[in-house]
């Protein structure tokens, strides 16, 4: 490919006088930010149009704990060991000014829509903007990606930081590395590190390896920049460990055990069948999908395989664009195609063979950095067929642009089927919430029960008082009849639940108002 300008400095003649510097090429530059930018905006349409407006009465179960960590009309619920704090921090600048959940969805669609734009813009010189553009697009328009964008869950932003870091990564050992690309794969490391701790050590480590064993990219300071951005992004995680937790080993073992166990199992059976759902698996007894529901999931790992065998390969990288050819000594020009393979696989691998359940949101970081090979695949094709059009070649194009085509349709119903049937357990909490208040429960008071989001929602605390799942770490009946003195307390019953044994001369009020409160009840003390 010819190079729009490459070379800015004069050309000399042999006895040193500067030559007339060659006549720019015209041609629209790699640089060019369009294509990226319309896979962008079209990634916050489609969450504006598909999942926002069924999920903005009310955050989710997760959300609700992140959200009130930083909201300052809220009481904060029990923040377990598996969590990190990155995520309240991605909400803290709304909760500056409301905790309405359907402007923090509309600031995290806008938002999401920015970090997909950045994130794969990184990767424009490494192989083209048009490639970096299809990526994005085959990333942005699964289901997953639609449903989470505007969602105070983890998973996506650690996506967005993954192949941020990958591409920089690979920019800092091609290229003599820079200042901002060192400061950038800092800071990209550190928030998945910030966002999720675990995330963020097993995307440092596959760089880290590369960075120490790959002679040709053993670049001192591209090894720091990513040791400094996990230890950034670590650190108050490992400070909140020795603060509450009684350590890092206890916070992993605390973790470990609300997890389900942590350990060497094969979950990529689970992880199938919740490819097209449910949005939480556990414990995953549904049975597998229709074939035709999970093809697309199927097909990712035989296109990363073609991506990787390809004999075009080992130029999937190309020359850096208005950079040249590669430095002389430094990575094949495959490794823009195999390394984000390695980072990917090395993201999952908690999620495939470390635990006993599944969500697909789980492998959103590995769709994010697998999309760019599949996109150098699909980028060769067209190419081949571009410079040698044959009947054949043309006829594959077309039937791969219907394939496609129905990808899009099928992955559009998947995200408008979840996105309504998370409203709808959203909407409930938010229904439990305001017949409380009904009922006479109202601040400052205690939700008693597994209770977090409808605590939340109604403006109380929650009864989760301790790290594990386990039943004591609800309220007892001593603690809620001790804060009954001070505030409102009130266990939430469902239909056909009983009466709280520490409390049986509690009077039951039956909760109404919604048909979504059908048969629930709320016991409070007498005289409330």
């Amino acid at each position: 490919m010819t190079l729009a300008g490459p070379l800015r400095h004069r050309i000399r003649h042999r006895n040193g006088t500067p030559a007339t510097a060659p006549r720019p090429d015209h041609r629209p530059r790699e640089h060019n930010h369009r294509q990226l930018a319309a896979v962008a905006v079209v990634y916050v349409l489609a969450q504006l149009v598909l999942t926002v407006p069924v999920n903005h009465r009310s955050l989710a179960w997760d959300e609700s704990i992140y959200f009130s960590q930083i909201d300052p009309h809220s009481v904060a619920t029990f923040f377990s060991a598996p969590r990190s704090r990155g995520v309240s921090l991605l909400g803290a600048p709304v909760a500056l000014f409301t905790s309405n959940p359907l402007v923090i969805r509309l600031c995290l669609a806008v938002v999401s829509g920015i970090l997909l734009h950045a994130a794969f813009g990184t990767w424009r010189r490494l192989i083209g903007a048009r490639t970096a553009a299809l990526a994005a697009l085959l990333f942005a328009t699964l289901w997953v990606t639609v449903d989470y964008g505007a969602q105070l869950m983890p998973n996506i932003w650690v996506a967005f930081s993954a192949v941020a870091a990958v591409g920089l990564f690979l920019r800092a050992v091609h290229e003599r590395p820079r200042p901002r690309h060192l400061l950038g794969l800092a800071l990209a490391v550190g928030w998945a590190a910030l966002v999720r701790a675990p995330d963020g050590a097993y995307l440092a480590l596959p760089l880290l390896g590369a960075a120490l064993l790959v002679r040709a990219w053993r670049r001192p300071g591209v090894a720091a920049a990513v040791a400094a951005g996990l230890g950034a992004g670590l650190a108050e995680w490992v400070t909140e460990a020795y603060v509450r937790f009684g350590g890092v080993e206890q916070r992993l073992a605390d973790s470990g055990v609300i997890e389900g166990g942590v350990g060497l199992t094969w979950n990529v059976a689970n992880a199938l069948r919740a490819a097209d759902g449910p949005l939480l698996c556990r414990p995953c007894l549904v049975g597998y999908p229709p074939l035709g529901d999970v093809l697309w999931w199927l097909a990712i790992p035989v296109l990363v395989l073609a991506a990787l065998a390809s004999p075009a390969a080992a130029r999937a990288g190309g020359p850096l664009r208005q950079g040249g050819p590669l430095r002389q000594g430094g990575p094949g020009r495959g490794a823009v195609t195999v390394t984000p393979v390695v980072c990917a696989l090395s993201l999952s691998v908690p999620y495939l063979f470390m635990i006993n359940y599944s969500a697909p949101r789980f492998l959103l970081p590995a769709y994010a950095l697998l999309a760019l090979p599949v996109a150098g695949l699909i980028a060769q094709g067209l190419n081949a067929v571009r410079a040698r059009p044959t009947p054949w070649g043309v006829a594959a194009v077309l039937l791969a642009a219907a394939v496609f085509g129905q990808h899009l349709s099928f992955q559009e119903q998947l995200a408008r089927r979840h996105a309504l049937n998370l409203g709808h357990d959203n909407d409930h909490y938010r229904a439990l919430a305001d017949a409380l208040h009904r009922a006479g429960v109202h601040p400052p008071c205690l939700v008693a029960g597994n209770t977090e989001p409808i605590a939340y929602d109604a403006g109380c605390s929650s009864s989760v008082s301790s790290n594990l799942l386990t039943d004591s770490s609800m309220v007892s009946g001593p603690d809620a009849l001790r804060a009954g003195a001070h505030e409102t307390v009130a266990v939430l019953v469902p239909p056909g639940g009983a009466a709280p044994s520490y409390a049986p001369h509690w009077v039951r009020h039956q909760l109404t108002g919604s048909r979504l409160v059908s048969g629930w009840s709320a016991y409070l003390p007498p005289g409330r």
